[in-house]
C-alpha cells in the first residue's frame, strides 16, 4: 500500500510540474506538490492556516516534519500546538521528501 502511495505522489509530481509557483525554488515547489497530495487531507490548503484536523504548519522545522512524518511523535521539548487524541499517522515513505517539505513551508511562511 506504502509503495502504490509513494508512487502516485511522484507521478503526481512529475505530472503537476506546470502548476509550480515561479517564485519558488524548485526545492520549495517539490515540497508544495508534496504538500497537495498528501498533507491537505488533514492540514488546510493554505499551510498558515489550521486545517479539519491538523493544525496550520507553515515555518515548521525539518527536525519537527522528521519527527511527526517519519515517526509520528514530537521532537524532545516541543509543544503541540493542538491538545487532543487525534494522532498523525506516519508517513515513512516520505523520507527523501522532508527538506523538499520543510522548504516548502518555510517559504509559506514568509
Amino acid at each position: 500500500m506504502r509503495r502504490l502511495l509513494a508512487a502516485t505522489l511522484l507521478a503526481a509530481s512529475a505530472c503537476s510540474g506546470g502548476g509550480d509557483d515561479p517564485q519558488l525554488s524548485d526545492l520549495a515547489n517539490q515540497g508544495r506538490r508534496v504538500y497537495q497530495n498528501v498533507c491537505i487531507t488533514c492540514h488546510n490548503g493554505d499551510p498558515t492556516q489550521d486545517g479539519s484536523l491538523g493544525p496550520a504548519i507553515a515555518g515548521s522545522s525539518r527536525e519537527l516534519l522528521e519527527a511527526k512524518v517519519l515517526r509520528g511523535e514530537y521532537p524532545p521539548g516541543y509543544t503541540p500546538k493542538r491538545a487532543g487524541s487525534v494522532m498523525m499517522p506516519r508517513f515513512e515513505f516520505l523520507a527523501d521528501q522532508i527538506d523538499a517539505l520543510a522548504a516548502y513551508l518555510e517559504a509559506e511562511s514568509a
